[in-house]
């Protein structure tokens, strides 16, 4: 966390009758209590300093010797009483509120409160409450807040008024939120979720938001593509599942490219990144995404982080047929093993969630290989690899090395039309016969599997995993899914491969050859092989499979699929290390 530079404000406050020493910088609010005792102690202030700044409340010092005799800092040993001393970074307090010490005085059980209140009469002392960020464990965030009391009137105004302009002067918060709200998503409880636990949330950080409840499939999409007045609003908030999300991401995206007249059919154009920030309120059944951006599936956590205005870039997959566009996809593609568990569960809506995982044994049991091509572009020059034991987190390191070597590959490639032409001779082809064909452009991690389908893969590195498992027995495919949820390396297999890629294509062996000819002759094999398909208990193993696109079935077997860097940002900044917030709810952490 940032060390303050110069102190605002410092003042002596009361928390719950117990003296703290308060002080505001412009990254920090901070709040020790005093020590009555005579005993000397390293965190205990010097009387003669106490003396000079008790009551002043406009302080223009540089912190380093002020905080060393006053504050505590990392340097100094901690001590194990958690209630001694706090800190709260400036950009995660939500919000401060004016109150007289009556009110809070009506609150409290302790009956000798209300008898001193009695006594003192008409002499009442003035309160402010700051609602600020607390990290719990699981990386969820929950709403904490302190009373502070002040000596007089003045006093507390001008805290108030000070923290309220540092918090307005932080412009990456949201003020206008166009909210939709699926109320058919994961267990129909989006409506609730989003009134109980998000809207009351919103109203106290002072965020105005037009609420959209969907009305059938796509209806935010098409909302978004031709109705919405974007300009009004400085985020598009989604209350739903990865599906809810999905159509999101489709409808701003696209009136993107064709506000800013690019051609979304056109897979060798870069699509323009969107001006909008996206925020999930998880209500799904899975929430994939909101595991991969943020680390955990809570609607508070969620929402506490666009309350503050977190921003994390993300990769998008643009997946074309023929210079057709398809769809966008920012989670996994998936061919053959994971392309028919969706198609046969949709038969099976009926069911709920359950239908997953019976067709997931169900299309093990079958275990159907596919025959076809796989060419990709290998992401050269890059730091990391699919199989590092390092994760995609906060600030991570590779995303922005990554990125910004694009970034400036991409300027070269705008003054020199021939290095298009040379990228191409680097593509490579493997042909064979492959039970699953995977893209990871995130780990893909959720409850069920908890390291994903590719634990080292990142957000926002302009590049996806591309994971091929060739036809294998039964075991050894039992093998590999089972690692998906556990500590092993899912890719230490001699029939699985995995590529970081920027681009690929994948053509099926039944539309490798456009001959007609070819065609004609095995017009009768394909009308049995459809046959087969519709009635998996025969024996024939179908020709081709379906594509999974985030929870989607494409309508194309052979497609081309190019990744789009940092073309979305979401409220969110990545999963942190642990670390991170246990420093922060210990005392003393700076």
């Amino acid at each position: 966390m940032e060390r303050p530079g110069r102190l605002l404000l410092l003042s002596e406050l009361r928390v719950r009758n117990s003296a703290y020493d308060v002080s505001l910088s412009r990254s920090l609010l901070t709040w020790k209590r005093r020590i009555s005792s005579p005993v000397y102690h390293p965190f205990r202030p010097r009387q003669d300093f106490d003396l000079v700044t008790t009551n002043e409340t406009q302080v223009n010092l540089s912190n380093d010797q002020l905080l060393q005799k006053r504050f505590c800092v990392p340097s100094f040993p901690r001590r194990p009483d958690s209630g001694v001393c706090h800190s709260v970074s400036v950009s995660e307090i939500i919000s401060v509120r004016e109150e007289e010490e009556e009110n809070i005085c009506k609150r409290r059980d302790d009956g000798s409160w209300k008898k001193i209140k009695e006594r003192e009469g008409k002499d009442c002392r003035q309160a402010f409450t700051v609602l600020y960020v607390e990290r719990c464990p699981q990386h969820r965030w929950r709403c904490a807040e302190v009373t502070f009391t002040c000596s007089e009137a003045a006093l507390c105004q001008r805290w108030v008024n000070s923290i309220r302009e540092q918090l307005s002067a932080i412009t990456s918060r949201p003020k206008q939120l166009l909210v939709y709200i699926n109320p058919y998503s994961g267990k129909r409880q989006g409506k609730r979720i989003y009134e109980q636990k998000v809207a009351p949330l919103f109203a106290q950080a002072g965020v105005s938001t037009h609420v959209i409840a969907t009305e059938h499939a796509d209806y935010a999409r098409d909302h978004l593509r031709t109705e919405a007045e974007l300009k009004k609003f400085d985020g598009v908030v989604c209350v739903g599942g990865d599906g809810m999300f999905s159509e999101i991401i489709h409808g701003l995206i696209w009136r993107t490219q064709i506000d800013g007249g690019v051609d979304p059919n056109c897979a060798d154009e870069a699509l323009l990144p969107c001006s909008l920030r996206i925020g999930i309120i998880p209500a799904g059944s899975t929430d994939c995404i909101c595991f991969a951006t943020v680390g955990t599936n809570d609607p508070v956590t969620s929402a506490l982080h666009i309350i503050v205005g977190d921003s994390q870039p993300m990769d998008v997959c643009s997946v074309h047929h023929n210079n057709i566009f398809l769809r966008y996809s920012v989670s996994l593609l998936g061919y053959g093993f994971y392309g028919d568990v969706l198609t046969d569960s949709e038969r099976k809506r009926w069911m709920g969630p359950a239908r997953y995982d019976l067709s997931g044994v169900k299309m093990f049991l079958t275990h159907h290989y596919y025959e076809g091509a796989v060419s990709y572009l290998p992401a050269r020059g890059i730091m990391g690899t699919p199989r590092d034991a390092a994760r995609c987190r906060s600030g991570c390191v590779v995303c922005q090395h990554n990125g910004k070597q694009l970034s400036e590959k991409a300027e070269r490639y705008e003054m020199d039309e021939a290095s298009e032409s040379e990228s191409e001779g680097e593509w490579r082809t493997i042909r064979g016969k492959f039970l699953a064909i995977n893209a990871a452009s995130m780990s893909c991690a959720c409850p069920r599997s908890p390291k994903g389908l590719s634990p080292a893969a990142h957000l926002s590195d302009g590049t996806t995993d591309l994971i091929l498992v060739r036809k294998c027995s039964r075991f050894d495919f039992l093998r590999h899914l089972l690692r998906h949820t556990s500590k092993d390396d899912q890719f230490d297999l001699n029939f699985v491969e995995v590529h970081r890629v920027r681009r690929f294509c994948f053509t099926p062996r039944h539309c490798q050859s456009d001959s007609d000819l070819d065609l004609r002759e095995n017009g009768k094999h394909q009308i049995f092989s459809q046959i087969c398909r519709d009635h998996p208990a025969c024996g024939c193993a179908p020709a081709y499979s379906s594509w999974n696109c985030d929870g989607e079935i494409l309508t194309h077997t052979a497609i081309d699929v190019r990744v789009q860097s940092n073309l979305i940002r979401l409220f969110a900044r990545g999963i942190e290390e642990p670390t991170v917030f246990e420093d922060l709810t210990s005392p003393c952490a700076i």
